[in-house]
């Protein structure tokens, strides 16, 4: 498997930003860490191996981003404002610089997968774009910008939390039609430490349905804890229906 590291000066955050591909083809499937992680930890936690098969096969190229959520998200302590203006400026650097230069031609799309806090990016960079994004796979995520703002809420906060943007879509927005097109898949477990992120994907299960945007939202049993060796699982699961 062909793997290439990069270390790229980000104009939008003003800073290096670093990432990793594995593969040379096939369909681009951008994967977002968990909450406070980084670019290597697909892996080191193994979800490298479980997407193997497709990425030596050509069918996939995996993209690993790096994440800034110890200054965005878990930065409970920081200024709200200048939290969500940066995670916004982090925004414009995945879709307005990372991406375009991973495209093999104009208008390829992307795949989008992340497990945990990677789920909600995901689901947000999926649900903001998807004229840019053609699958998601999120496993145990929230969907609301709650976790990391509480009460807070702004323009910002508004437009990074697709339980609160989605219902308010209006019916002839082209948004609406895109997401009937796509692979959306919510998958969450019902055992320890999933309360929280199963109640969120059971909202958004009942918000896609109200707005008639088919989606396979999939509640795994009562054992299936919020962790790795879970997300292997799901990952390997979902990615035989998707990718054939």
């Amino acid at each position: 498997m062909r793997i290439d590291y990069h270390k790229e000066w980000s104009h939008s955050l003003g800073r290096d930003m670093e990432y990793k591909v594995y593969g040379e083809s096939g369909r681009p499937l951008l994967a977002f860490p968990s909450q406070d992680g980084r670019f290597y930890d697909y892996e080191n936690f193994g979800m490298v191996d479980v997407l193997s098969p497709w990425i030596e096969s050509g069918k996939i190229r995996l993209i690993c981003c790096d994440s800034i959520d110890t200054e965005t998200w878990s930065n409970h302590y920081g200024n709200p404002r200048q939290r969500i203006e940066l995670h916004e400026r982090w925004y414009h650097y995945i879709m307005d610089e990372l991406l375009p230069r991973l495209r093999h031609f104009d208008n390829e799309t992307f795949m989008v997968t992340g497990c945990s806090m990677g789920a909600f990016h995901a689901g947000n960079f999926f649900f903001r774009r998807p004229d840019i994004f053609d699958s998601l796979i999120a496993l145990s995520g929230l969907y609301h910008s709650a976790y990391g703002f509480g009460s807070y809420h702004d323009d910002l906060t508004y437009a990074n939390s697709p339980q609160d943007f989605i219902p308010n879509i209006p019916e002839d927005h082209p948004w609406l039609s895109l997401y009937r097109q796509r692979n959306i898949i919510l998958c969450v477990g019902q055992g320890r430490w999933e309360e929280e992120l199963l109640e969120s994907t059971r909202c958004m299960d009942e918000i896609l349905n109200n707005k008639g945007i088919p989606a396979w939202v999939d509640y795994w049993g009562y054992d299936v804890d919020h962790g790795w060796p879970w997300w292997r699982k799901q990952l390997a699961y979902f990615m035989q229906k998707i990718v054939s």
